[in-house]
């Protein structure tokens, strides 16, 4: 009797627990099919809405574009789909639509190329009438959340054709912008623009030192559908007015590389000089530089003016008379070693390898104080040719000079310090112990590049060689950098280092002091120069 029951209350424990399962299992499958239901709905509504779109609809600039307010009106260009390109009212060609999704173009079709940059461009601000095209000035990119500028803009066909600008901006998370390409429609006595507007890509100059901003490369894609434009601008919304105007230099097209190209002598050596600050001043170690590179065979200096003084303004402008030296002015809204690296060094170099592609077969990259001194060769193009003959490496992107330090805390030379002429005040000859080690290539060495080999220019080294080309580490006993300078951790304790004498360079010390001593009386009224020793 009591198994009777106890059975009876199991099986009535199972049959409750199936039915409730049961009920789980219906409440699921409901739950199931309402999503689905719901989820088509959605679909199919999606489906009718974007169907009526594409009866009604066709190309058309945004109504929140510039000029007005609204949902849209403070959102950067960048974070819509499509751009700032919907489609509205109009029909449009399959390449537009794959130029706007960056996907291939198939063919090009002039007649819809100018009705895309009519119907589109013509809507976006253009050039104020009085904003003339500049080359090798800062500029100010408005509308970003963080400082940025621009200085100057090159035609690069080496990697694909595209238009990269020289800039400055922030290291990490630099706000997004845009290129708009330039192109003038002369007619009668005025001169109006079209442009032509794609995302810029960047490309930061590795040597920033984790400052807050970098140098920088912005690249501007160029379509193989569109010419080279006359001028550019970097803006952060297409929406806003241009706040800067750089003159792109067409490097196929620069007269002097035309000029150099007639030349039966190819091979042509200039130098790179990092910006100058501090209201430098010191004009007899200026001529010294400026002449013993004249005597080594460099053609011509780029320098870079943050600030100077009077009298290496004077020298420097005499220069720039001859042809010798191109000054251009160096006005960063950026401070120096707490925003960014010494004065935006590295934009100036490679700003400098850029302006001299084409023009010159070699460009040095070295400091006021530093001196590419060839051990047996007279100039540095002969060193380079006999080193070419020596080592034959086909098409080397640069030469690596190893640096040697002749601190300016040792002793004089004793056969200028007895000296009262003049050899007596130049550095080069004056300071003649050097230390003894040599720093490996690549700290502190300086180099000789051939411009149309090197994407970016370092100061050390070259970062980036085109592929196929790299770096020839020219031996010691062939070559090496003379670098006078102070204790560089400061104090007077690198005078106890291993040192020795090296007299190499005066071998140029009759050229050089009647060299000085021409240019200095020449320049002594007109830059107010002191009298120097016979």
């Amino acid at each position: 009797m009591f198994r009777t029951r106890v059975g009876n209350g199991l099986f009535r424990k199972q049959l409750a627990k199936s039915r409730l399962n049961k009920e789980r299992a219906n409440l699921s499958f409901f739950f199931v099919v309402m999503f689905f239901a719901v989820f088509g709905i959605i679909v199919l509504t999606e489906v009718l809405l974007i169907d009526e779109k594409g009866r009604n609809q066709g190309l058309s600039v945004r109504k929140s574009g510039y000029g007005e307010s609204g949902k849209y009106g403070d959102r950067s260009d960048y974070d819509d789909g499509e751009d700032y390109i919907l489609y509205h009212n109009r029909q449009i060609d399959s390449n537009i639509v794959a130029f706007l999704r960056r996907e291939p173009i198939r063919k090009y079709n002039d007649k819809l190329n100018n009705q895309y940059l009519s119907n589109s461009e013509d809507r976006l601000p253009t050039l104020r009438e009085n904003q003339t095209a500049k080359d090798g000035e800062w500029q100010t990119v408005s509308g970003t959340r963080s400082k940025f500028y621009v200085y100057s803009a090159y035609y690069d066909k080496r990697k694909g054709r595209t238009v990269r600008v020289i800039g400055a901006t922030k290291t990490r998370g630099p706000d997004k912008v845009w290129c708009r390409f330039w192109y003038p429609l002369t007619t009668g006595n005025k001169t109006q623009f079209t442009s032509f507007s794609i995302p810029a890509q960047f490309k930061m100059i590795r040597e920033n030192w984790n400052l807050k901003y970098s140098a920088c490369f912005v690249i501007c894609p160029l379509r193989r559908n569109l010419t080279t434009p006359s001028s550019i601008s970097i803006v952060s919304r297409l929406r806003h007015p241009p706040s800067n105007h750089l003159i792109v230099k067409n490097l196929d097209k620069d007269f002097q590389f035309v000029a150099n190209k007639t030349k039966s002598n190819q091979e042509t050596l200039a130098v790179c000089v990092k910006p100058l600050h501090y209201f430098y001043d010191k004009a007899l170690q200026m001529l010294e530089f400026l002449e013993m590179y004249r005597i080594l065979g460099v053609e011509h200096i780029t320098m870079y003016n943050h600030t100077i003084g009077p009298s290496v303004n004077c020298i420097l402008n005499y220069y720039m008379e001859k042809g010798i030296v191109t000054m251009l002015p160096w006005q960063l809204n950026m401070k120096s070693q707490k925003e960014i690296r010494t004065e935006g060094l590295f934009a100036a170099l490679n700003d400098c390898l850029y302006r001299g592609m084409y023009k010159y077969s070699h460009v040095a990259m070295v400091d006021l104080d530093e001196f590419i001194i060839p051990r047996y060769n007279d100039s540095i193009l002969d060193l380079l040719r006999w080193i070419s003959r020596r080592i034959r490496l086909k098409n080397p992107g640069s030469y690596s000079f190893q640096n040697a330090f002749f601190y300016l805390q040792w002793d004089d030379d004793p056969l200028t310090k007895i000296s009262k002429n003049l050899d007596s005040k130049l550095i080069t000859m004056k300071k003649t112990k050097r230390k003894a080690k040599l720093h490996p290539h690549k700290q502190r060495s300086k180099y000789i590049c051939r411009p149309e080999f090197v994407i970016e220019a370092g100061n050390h080294f070259v970062w980036e060689f085109l592929p196929g080309h790299g770096t020839i580490n020219v031996p010691a006993d062939s070559a090496i950098l003379h670098h006078y300078r102070i204790c560089e951790f400061g104090g007077n304790d690198c005078v106890k280092t291993a040192s020795i004498r090296d007299r190499t360079v005066f071998r140029y010390r009759s050229r050089l002091v009647n060299n000085i001593k021409t240019n200095w009386n020449e320049l002594k009224l007109k830059c107010k120069l002191p009298d120097v020793p016979e």
